[in-house]
């Protein structure tokens, strides 16, 4: 397995693994379409999108999981922290240390490149979910998220 920085060069690759995805769970609740591909092409000549990181784990020359966030910088304290928005491997190479190693080389380049000391996420209801980020090493479920939607 190779992991490698989600660049705008493997878009295609990165929509195969979400077909892939659908393929083989049918739950994922957003369309593969124009209107996708259109975004996800202008993230990568966003400004805004600057702070984002996303990693794609590779085996025999195909995307088999991802991991995106983004860095949270706040004038509380000064801090850099990270935001864990998502990480999926396909289910067909689940339980195979792709999640693990896409989270441990992800908090090494949050630490060593932008001096982050945290990475927030909010944890899927779904059980194989609750496992994984219960087995993460050094990581504490504590607080509730919210979900604010901005109408």
């Amino acid at each position: 397995m190779e992991i490698k920085p989600y660049t705008a060069e493997q878009i295609d690759d990165v929509v195969s693994f979400e077909k892939a995805l659908r393929q083989e769970e049918a739950y994922w609740g957003w369309e593969i379409d124009e209107a996708y591909l259109q975004k996800v092409t202008q993230s990568f000549q966003n400004p805004r999108f600057q702070n984002s990181i996303s990693l794609l784990a590779y085996m025999e020359g195909k995307v088999v999981g991802r991991i995106d966030s983004t860095l949270v910088c706040s004038h509380f304290d000064g801090s850099t922290k990270a935001y864990l928005d998502w990480i999926c491997v396909l289910k067909s190479c689940r339980h195979k240390g792709i999640a693990q190693e896409l989270m441990a080389a992800l908090r090494r380049i949050l630490k060593e490149q932008y001096g982050a000391d945290t990475l927030v996420g909010l944890i899927a209801s779904n059980q194989e979910a609750q496992r994984f980020y219960r087995s993460l090493d050094h990581a504490l479920i504590r607080d509730e998220g919210i979900w604010i939607d901005l109408v």
